[in-house]
C-alpha cells in the first residue's frame, strides 16, 4: 500500500510561525529541523519563516527568516499579518507553546491568525488539562481558527476533545521528528568526550527544576556503589527564564547536593548550549537515557524523541509522552520524584548487556518511524487536508455588469425610533444598550433629502425625528453639539468630539441645500448660521473636511454666504498645509496615518476648490484621491477599503481587514465629486468600482448588503461578514445606493443629450 506522501499534492508556499535558531531553546530547534526537513524533502515549496523574538536585535537570524516577529508588539503581529496575506502563501503552520506569544495567554498570535484568510494548521507543543481562562480563551480561539491540528501524543488528542470539544477527527497525531542516524555501539564516541571506561547515564536540555534533576542526582549513589565507573551527565545551560530570575542558583543547588551525597566523581555538569551534531555524537555515547521530569502531564519532549531515536534505553518518569513512546519494551517507567526506583531501574539495564542491547534495539526500530521526513510528510498531507478544505469562492469577475440596488428606507426605519436612530444591532436587531449618536442622526437627515422612494408624508415624518435630533444635541452653554445619547434620553456629554460636531453642520448645509420642505431649509440655515462658527476651533482633518462638505452646499444654496465662504477658504488651506506637511516620497496624504473616512478629505478639497473657482484645490484633491484610491485597490483590481486594524500606522501600507462600509461609501462620494467636477468618465468607473464592494465585488467574493431589506453588514474580516447591521453600515449603504441612483440618472441625460445632438 502506497504511503500517504505519494498521494499528497504539496503546498507550494508556507509561512511558517515559531522560534528559530539561533534562539536557545527546543522549540527554536524543532522550527528549524522542521524547516529542514520539508525543504529536503520538498526543495519547491517555498517556506517563509516567521521568528518569534523575545528579545529583538538579540539574535542574528539566518536567511531562511523572512522576518521576526517582536514578541509583545501587538502591531508586529498584524503586519506580519498582511505580509503573510501579501505574499501568496497557501496555508500557514503555527508552532504553539504558552509563553512564546504576546498578550495574555498568547492572545497577539490569534489577532495575526484573525487577519489573514489562509487555512492554518497547528501543533501544539504542550496540551493543558487545567487551563486558566486566558489560557482557555486562547487555546479555544485558535482551535477555532485551524482546519487542523496536530499533536504528538495520542492523549493530546484526548485532552482536547475533553477540555476543549474539538472534534478528535481534526487532530492528527504526528511524533515528534527525529533525526536519521544508524545504531552504533556507544562505545565508539566516548573516547572523542573523555568518557572511555565509563558507563554513561545522560540527560541533555535546558536547565529547570521541572526537569527533576535532583531525582536522578540523589539516585547516583545507589548506582555508584555498584557501578564506581557509572558517569551521569547533565547536558545544557540554564533555561534563560530562570537565569534571567534567580541566575545560576538552581545549577549551584545542583552542584552542592551531588558534593554532600559524595558522587561529584559520578555526575558532570556541561553548561552550554549543543549544535545539533555534537549533541547527537554525545548521545550516541549514552548507554542509559534518563528523564526524571516532574510534570506528569507532559505531552511532548524533544530530548526523549531524540534519545528513542537515536536508539537509546530510556529510564523515565510516567509522563504523558513517555509512557506512549516507551511502550512495548522501550523503556523502564517510574514514579515521580523516586530516586529509588531510578537506582535501582538503571542497575538493572547496566547489569544485563543482553536486555539493554534488545531495549536499544526497540528503541532504535520504533526511531525509524519519527525521522524528520516521515514528519514532513505527514504534516505536508495535514497542510495539503487544510488547504483543500478551504471552500472555494465563486467572485463575481470584476468587469461583470451588477445592476445597482434601489435605495431602501426599511433597515433605516428599522433602526429608529421617535427619538431617532439607534447606533448598533445585534445582527439584525436593535441594540438599545447603546443608545444613539448625532452621527448617524446627521447622516440620516442627509438621507431624507435624497432617497427618492419614500411619500411624502413618511419623508416628513422622519425628517422631522432626525432634525430634532440635531436641534437638541446643540448645546448653547458649551457651543457645541452633543454626541452620545442613551436610551433613556439623557445626554453622555456636554460635548461631543470634533468629528461629530464637524458632521453636524455637514448634515445642516446638505439640508439648506437639498431639503425638499421650505420648512426644514429655513430650520437649517437658521441652525447652521447660529453654529457654523465652532468649525473654526477644528484641528481634526476630518471634522474640517465634514464643515467644508456642509460650507459648500450652504453656498450652493445661498451664494455669497459669508461664513461658507470663510470656511471654505480656510480650511482648503489648512488641508492642503496638512498635505505640505506629511507628504513623503510615495505617501501623498494629509496625515502620517490612514484613517477612517479617508476620501472624505479630497472630496472636501475638490468641493471647496469648484465652490470658490480655487483650481489649485481641485488640483490636489484630485492628485489625493487618486493615491487613496490606489491604496484601495486589491491586487485583482477589485476594491479594497482600509480596514480598521490599518488605523494609526505610520506610513504603511493598509491592512487587508477589517473593512468596514464608511469607507467604500465615503470613496463613491469622492469620486463622483471628481466626476462631478472634471466630467472624466474615469472617475465614475472609480465610483461604480467602489460601490460594487457592497454587491460582492470585493476580497471575499460576499455581499454585504441585504438587497432583501435594505440592511447592510457591518464589515468584511478574515473569517467572513460582520453579521451585525448598525446604523453607519445601512446608512452608508443607502447613501451610496442614492449617490449612484443620481450618477445613473445624470448619465443617462448626457446620453440622451448626446443621441439628440447628433
Amino acid at each position: 500500500m502506497a504511503h500517504v506522501a505519494d498521494r499528497v499534492v504539496p503546498v507550494d508556499h508556507l509561512a511558517l510561525i515559531g522560534n528559530f535558531l539561533p534562539r536557545k531553546c527546543g522549540l527554536a530547534t524543532f522550527t528549524a529541523d522542521t524547516f529542514d526537513a520539508l525543504h529536503a524533502r520538498y526543495p519547491d515549496t517555498r517556506i517563509d519563516v516567521y521568528a518569534m523574538d523575545d528579545h529583538p536585535g538579540r539574535y542574528a537570524y539566518p536567511s531562511q527568516v523572512t522576518a521576526a516577529i517582536p514578541q509583545h508588539d501587538r502591531g508586529a503581529y498584524l503586519d506580519a499579518a498582511r505580509a503573510i496575506e501579501a505574499s501568496g502563501a497557501q496555508a500557514i503552520w503555527v508552532q504553539h507553546e504558552y509563553g512564546i506569544y504576546g498578550g495574555a495567554a498568547g492572545e497577539h498570535l490569534i489577532a495575526l491568525l484573525d487577519r489573514t484568510t489562509l487555512p492554518v494548521i497547528a501543533t501544539l507543543h504542550t496540551i493543558l488539562e487545567s487551563p486558566s481562562a486566558d489560557e482557555r480563551r486562547v487555546m479555544d480561539a485558535l482551535l477555532r481558527r485551524c482546519a487542523r491540528v496536530i499533536v504528538m501524543a495520542h492523549r493530546g488528542r484526548e485532552i482536547l476533545a475533553r477540555v476543549h470539544g474539538i472534534d478528535p477527527r481534526r487532530v492528527a497525531v504526528i511524533p515528534h521528528g527525529v533525526p536519521d542516524r544508524p545504531l552504533i555501539d556507544s562505545t565508539a564516541l566516548k573516547p572523542r568526550f573523555g568518557w572511555q571506561d565509563r558507563r554513561l547515564i545522560l540527560t541533555f536540555g535546558l536547565l529547570a527544576p521541572s526537569k527533576g534533576i535532583e531525582t536522578m542526582v540523589r539516585a547516583m549513589p545507589a548506582v555508584a556503589a555498584r557501578h564506581p565507573d557509572a558517569l551521569y551527565v547533565v547536558l545544557g545551560a540554564s533555561h534563560p527564564n530562570l537565569v534571567a530570575h534567580e541566575g545560576e542558583a538552581y545549577r549551584d543547588r545542583l552542584h552542592a547536593l551531588a558534593r554532600d551525597l559524595g558522587v561529584e566523581r559520578n555526575i558532570a555538569f556541561i553548561d552550554g548550549f549543543a549544535e545539533q551534531d555534537e549533541l547527537l555524537d554525545r548521545l550516541q555515547a549514552a548507554d542509559i537515557y534518563a528523564t526524571p521530569y516532574r510534570n506528569a502531564a507532559q505531552i511532548t519532549s524533544g530530548t526523549l524523541s531524540y534519545a528513542v531515536g537515536m536508539g537509546k534505553p530510556v529510564v523515565s518518569t510516567r509522563y504523558v509522552h513517555a509512557t506512549e513512546i516507551l511502550a512495548d519494551g522501550r523503556g523502564v517507567l517510574v514514579d515521580f520524584d523516586d530516586s529509588e526506583g531510578f537506582a535501582e531501574a538503571i542497575n538493572a539495564l547496566l547489569d544485563d548487556d543482553a536486555r539493554r542491547g534488545d531495549m536499544a534495539s526497540r528503541a532504535y526500530d520504533h526511531g525509524r518511524t519519527m525521522i524528520w521526513r516521515c514528519n514532513a510528510e505527514d504534516a505536508m498531507a495535514e497542510l495539503a487536508a487544510a488547504r483543500a478544505m478551504r471552500p472555494q469562492r465563486i467572485v463575481p469577475p470584476r468587469t461583470a455588469t451588477i445592476d445597482a440596488l434601489t435605495p431602501d428606507f426599511r433597515a433605516v426605519e428599522r433602526m429608529s425610533d421617535a427619538t431617532g436612530m439607534l447606533q448598533h444591532s445585534i445582527h439584525a436587531v436593535p441594540d438599545r444598550r447603546h443608545g444613539y449618536c448625532i452621527d448617524d442622526n446627521a447622516r440620516a437627515l442627509i438621507l431624507m433629502h435624497r432617497i427618492g422612494t419614500l411619500d411624502d408624508a413618511e419623508r416628513d415624518r422622519w425628517t422631522s425625528v432626525y432634525a430634532a435630533f440635531v436641534q437638541f444635541a446643540w448645546n448653547a452653554d458649551t457651543r457645541r453639539f452633543r454626541n452620545f445619547m442613551g436610551f433613556d434620553r439623557s445626554w453622555c456629554e456636554d460635548a461631543g468630539s470634533e468629528d461629530s460636531n464637524g458632521r453636524a453642520l455637514w448634515a445642516l448645509g446638505a439640508t439648506v441645500a437639498e431639503a425638499r420642505d421650505r420648512k426644514y431649509r429655513d430650520w437649517a440655515r437658521n441652525l447652521f448660521d447660529e453654529t457654523a462658527a465652532i468649525a473654526f476651533d477644528f484641528g481634526s482633518p476630518r471634522a474640517m473636511a465634514f464643515a467644508v462638505l456642509g460650507a459648500a452646499s450652504m453656498l450652493a444654496a445661498h451664494p455669497g454666504h459669508a461664513l461658507s465662504t470663510r470656511i471654505l477658504e480656510r480650511f482648503g488651506a489648512d488641508l492642503i498645509a496638512l498635505l505640505d506637511e506629511a507628504r513623503r516620497p510615495q505617501w501623498e496624504w494629509f496625515e502620517i496615518v490612514l484613517a477612517y473616512d479617508n476620501a472624505r478629505l479630497p472630496e472636501a478639497l475638490i468641493r471647496a476648490g469648484a465652490a470658490l473657482g480655487r483650481d489649485d484645490m481641485v488640483a490636489c484633491g484630485l492628485a489625493t484621491l487618486g493615491w487613496i484610491v490606489e491604496r484601495q485597490t486589491a491586487p485583482d483590481g477589485g476594491f479594497r477599503a482600509v480596514g480598521t486594524e490599518s488605523f494609526g500606522r505610520a506610513y504603511a501600507e493598509p491592512m487587508q481587514f477589517d473593512q468596514q462600509p464608511l469607507e467604500a461609501q465615503a470613496t463613491v462620494d469622492a469620486c463622483i465629486a471628481a466626476f462631478d467636477t472634471t466630467g472624466d468618465a474615469r472617475w465614475a468607473d472609480e465610483a461604480m468600482r467602489a460601490y460594487r464592494w457592497y454587491l460582492g465585488q470585493n476580497d471575499l467574493g460576499l455581499p454585504l448588503a441585504t438587497a432583501q431589506d435594505g440592511g447592510c453588514f457591518d464589515g468584511l474580516t478574515p473569517g467572513g461578514l460582520n453579521r451585525n447591521q448598525g446604523a453607519e453600515s445601512i446608512l452608508a449603504l443607502q447613501l451610496a445606493n442614492c449617490a449612484i441612483s443620481a450618477l445613473s440618472n445624470r448619465s443617462q441625460t448626457v446620453a440622451g443629450q448626446q443621441q439628440a445632438v447628433a
